[in-house]
């Protein structure tokens, strides 16, 4: 990413920034502080007006982007509702569980706590909607549809102490 800066005599200045597709975006902050984006969809063509913004909005807009507010958690399990109270989860399987070399049938997930495992991502790969004969393997990440309960029932099995 390559950013350019330059004067706007009498206005503020100018920075143009790089995008990763060939795209550019453009920032104009004025010397009363009010700020204007534009965009250009490449090199050499023209810009775009996208939006203005105040000094103060502009301030406050770039504190949330430089995570002043908000930074992001990577986590072993991530939830989404779907309905009601149902579920789709995420959840990295430890090594040391007792699923590790264990197919789903011989785990008989569902039928210990109730989810079901609708895919399961192994590195790059993601196998959709495995079959009873998928062996787990450490580190995988499960995905998982139940309610709350089935949920934490099953999260027990995916830990180090595995529900032992």
């Amino acid at each position: 990413m390559t950013i350019y800066e330059s004067d706007l005599p009498g206005v503020g200045k100018k920075y143009e920034v790089e995008l990763e597709d060939g795209e550019r975006l453009i920032i104009v902050t004025h010397n009363t502080g009010k700020r204007e984006i534009y965009k250009k969809d490449e090199e050499g063509a023209d810009s775009e007006k996208v939006f203005e913004m105040s000094d103060r909005l502009a301030r406050k807009v770039g504190t949330i982007l430089e995570g002043a507010y908000f930074q992001p958690v990577q986590s072993d399990r991530v939830e989404t509702m779907l309905t009601g109270e149902t579920f789709i989860e995420w959840y990295n399987l430890d090594p040391a569980s007792v699923l590790v070399g264990q197919t789903i049938a011989e785990a008989q997930i569902r039928e210990r706590t109730g989810v079901s495992i609708v895919a399961i991502q192994r590195g790059e790969e993601v196998l959709a909607a495995p079959g009873p004969e998928t062996t787990f393997a450490a580190d995988d990440t499960l995905v998982v549809v139940g309610d709350r309960d089935d949920c934490r029932d099953f999260e027990s099995l995916v830990g180090g102490d595995g529900g032992r």
